[in-house]
């Protein structure tokens, strides 16, 4: 992927700092030669550089991990898109579910990141906390914004990777899974996490829209203890977080979007298996 870049040592400067994000800790050298295949020394002129900008710590093991200047672009990013603050505002003017702890989430490439968090009064046993990433296909806020995409892109998305480790015995394990479960979240109006994240419970979960995509810019979710689930409660958590969803693509100008997102959703969808069948 890095070699068709147009600046490949651009992509090899992001890859390390992918790296040492998703890893949650400081990383050696050694570490990340041999986790990304690169020449040592072209591997060292490029976190040296990195150093240099900020964008990664030398620790006196010798060991690197993020540097500040990545949360200016962090924080820029927050900032301008404002969506955290209006998520929290979304809530307060609906105060769905207030017992329950729901989240808002972001999709970068086949993941999602966690950007804010309303923790609610049950425990959980689990912990959303900012800057968290789970494979999109294990999370309700993931399938709920992946079932905006067509098919072809999912399946783009996803393809030229390797199917993402199950969290729990759970989880999806496969695009011939994934794709009828996108369906289903077309059709509900909102997704459902059945333990594929932790065992022990569910996150019903809707997708975002702003006033300049056709696709979802974000998620909604709430987590709520596996053995507290019922169709009753699984009704009314599924549309509390679509109700929610569409309130928050309200205030970004984005419900006309999210309106057609739905209509484009019940046409016939062609499938994996090349049948199409209807929302």
């Amino acid at each position: 992927m890095v070699e068709k870049l147009a600046a490949p040592a651009v992509g090899r400067a992001a890859a390390i700092l992918d790296l040492i994000s998703k890893a949650g800790s400081p990383q050696s050298l050694a570490d990340l030669t041999h986790a990304l295949n690169l020449p040592k020394s072209s591997l060292h002129g490029l976190c040296a550089t990195l150093e240099q900008l900020n964008l990664l710590t030398r620790l006196d093991s010798g060991q690197v991990t993020l540097g500040p200047h990545v949360m200016l672009w962090a924080n820029a990013f927050l900032a301008h898109v404002n969506i955290t603050q209006e998520f929290f505002a979304s809530w307060d003017d609906m105060r769905v579910l207030p017992e329950e702890t729901i989240t808002l989430s972001v999709r970068d490439g086949g993941e999602v990141v966690y950007i804010a968090c309303r923790n609610g009064s049950r425990p959980l046993g689990y912990t959303f906390c900012t800057g968290l990433r789970i494979p999109a296909v294990y999370t309700a806020t993931g399938l709920a914004m992946l079932s905006t995409l067509p098919n072809e892109s999912v399946r783009k998305l996803l393809d030229n990777t390797d199917w993402p480790t199950p969290l729990t015995a759970k989880g999806l394990r496969s695009m011939d899974d994934l794709l009828p479960e996108l369906q289903e979240v077309r059709r509900r109006g909102y997704s459902i996490d059945r333990e594929a994240v932790r065992e022990g419970m569910y996150c019903f979960g809707a997708s975002v829209f702003d006033s300049h995509n056709p696709e979802a810019i974000a998620g909604v979710a709430v987590s709520i203890l596996a053995n507290e689930v019922d169709p009753a409660l699984e009704e009314h958590a599924g549309q509390a977080m679509r109700k929610l969803a569409d309130r928050l693509s309200e205030r970004l100008g984005g419900l006309t979007n999210s309106r057609n997102a739905w209509h484009r959703q019940a046409q016939p969808t062609t499938l994996a298996s090349g049948k199409k069948t209807k929302a």
